[in-house]
């Protein structure tokens, strides 16, 4: 795939995650629940912290750590764009970094991350926890990432100049 497009996807999901999040801030009440299919729900929370409101009482550094590893996974990304092999770490990268920018920009803009997708579930304080789709393309990017160093030990790229 072209490079182009891993980042004009990392551009576009960011952009599409920002727009839920002002959608959600617009038309969802913070403790109002719906329900949208099966045990997944919307809901809104205003996290002024990193994951699981870890140091939510400390706002400026909250900022600048999201900013230092929304600089790291971009550095990450665009180094494994230089290459022409590793879409694995291509994709995982750019779509860590499309995660990263969306709740580092709250960060900044609205002082919070907006978290909107929420399940229903029986365990309770698993239940309580609530993600945007910048948490999940973080997610998935970490995963891909560690598929390719997989992928990288037990096959490694051959030149295809080889025979």
């Amino acid at each position: 795939m072209k490079r182009r497009w891993y980042l004009l996807g990392s551009a576009g999901l960011c952009a599409g995650d920002q727009i839920l999040k002002s959608l959600t801030e617009k038309k969802q009440d913070e403790k109002e629940e719906r329900k949208l299919a099966g045990p997944v729900v919307l809901r809104r929370v205003n996290n002024k912290g990193m994951c699981l409101g870890l140091l939510s009482g400390q706002p400026e550094t909250v900022r600048i750590l999201s900013l230092a590893a929304s600089a790291a996974v971009t550095v990450s990304a665009g180094a494994a764009l230089l290459f022409r092999k590793g879409s694995l770490k291509k994709a995982g990268s750019c779509l860590a970094a499309a995660g990263a920018w969306s709740n580092t920009a709250d960060r900044f803009v609205r002082g919070h991350v907006v978290d909107y997708i929420g399940f229903r579930l029986k365990n309770k304080k698993l239940a309580a926890l609530t993600y945007n789709l910048a948490d999940f393309y973080i997610a998935a990017g970490a995963f891909f990432m560690v598929l390719d160093s997989i992928r990288s030990q037990f096959l490694p790229y051959r030149d295809s100049r080889q025979k």
